[in-house]
């Protein structure tokens, strides 16, 4: 899929890849042609050294527990969580957790259901501020006024109910997860940085690992796998942003949407691309066809990829011949050419 490696053939694309402008309506004029270079050179300039914050552990913004120093996969840290570090299931309480695409996935068939079900009882709506998109949050349990709110998987005596198939916020604990655009590179790079908050008594521990072992340790290869568009969405809108939106105008409430059932219900996006004229109108090679009608990570990956053709203009889904020269037609004609 795009994104996560170059060599991959996209599955999603028949053909070369092709240039679209925004509006999908064929040739642009010249003058409009380099308004949108010059806005994508300006949204690259913003984009330099930019850090996103992708993953974050931290229960209480203001103890400020961040060490401010990028990690990466080979420098070392203590840490170990355990029943028996006195903070046990602390850091379970008063949580603010964002679930990306695949923690939804992997929580629904944990609990036997799908996701349309699952965002219903267990999560909140919300909005990823930066980007300014819609994401869903897990719930705590209910409790009076004043009292510390459990996660809504917490046992409090046994711990997670859930621990097999745990957010990935959870698994990274007590690190967070940076995407870092340094200038002068086309993708993003991974940083790790330590979270230390006064109650975690797991940074006392003996145990020493590289952040590689933690990782490996925690299971959060394959959740980084499968959340890598989002997180890639998540950052490239964050950039756009600074000037006020993808070719300059903010997503209407409509698109974000959208992106919010794209991006958490898989069954939703999967009567969009199947109940719609979305296969008449996107060139896909039928043997995926077939495997998007069951394979929810496929379909994932597929709302990905059409999440930035239309919200940036990428050709990571191509339309079909007929569907592509019907529009250069209508642009034609609007512009009274022959």
């Amino acid at each position: 899929m795009s994104g996560d490696n170059e060599k991959t053939k996209n599955p999603f694309i028949r053909g070369e890849d092709e240039p679209m402008a925004p509006d999908e309506a064929g040739p642009i004029s010249p003058a409009e042609d380099e308004r949108l270079l010059q806005q994508e050179r300006e949204r690259r300039a913003a984009e330099a050294d930019m850090e996103v914050q992708i993953i974050d552990s931290v229960r209480d913004p203001n103890s400020g527990p961040v060490e401010p120093v990028r990690l990466r996969p080979e420098h070392s840290f203590c840490f170990s969580c355990h029943p028996g570090v006195p903070c046990w299931n602390v850091c379970c309480f008063d949580t603010d957790i964002t679930l990306a695409p695949y923690d939804i996935l992997r929580l629904s068939r944990r609990l036997k259901m799908r996701p349309a079900e699952f965002l219903s009882r267990y999560t909140v709506p919300a909005v990823w501020e930066k980007a300014d998109l819609p994401v869903a949050k897990l719930r705590c349990q209910d409790r009076e006024k004043g009292e510390r709110m459990p996660c809504v998987f917490l046992d409090e005596e046994k711990g997670c109910t859930v621990y097999e198939d745990r957010p990935a916020s959870c698994r990274y604990y007590p690190l967070g997860l940076a995407a870092v655009k340094l200038k002068g590179h086309e993708e993003p790079e991974d940083f790790f940085f330590l979270v230390k908050e006064p109650h975690c008594k797991g940074h006392e521990e003996d145990k020493e690992q590289t952040i590689a072992e933690f990782r490996k340790e925690q299971g959060v290869e394959r959740y980084d796998l499968e959340n890598r568009g989002w997180i890639y969405l998540l950052m490239k809108m964050t950039s756009w942003n600074v000037l006020g939106g993808p070719w300059g105008k903010k997503l209407d409430p409509r698109t974000k949407q959208m992106f919010f059932m794209a991006t958490t219900d898989v069954d939703g996006f999967r009567r969009f691309v199947f109940e719609t004229r979305f296969l008449e109108t996107y060139d896909i090679e039928p043997e995926f066809v077939e495997r998007l009608k069951t394979e929810d990570e496929l379909l994932l990956q597929l709302a990905f990829d059409w999440l930035k053709h239309i919200l940036f203009n990428e050709s990571t889904i191509k339309l079909r011949e007929d569907v592509l020269k019907e529009a250069i037609a209508r642009a034609r004609r609007g512009t009274g050419a022959a």
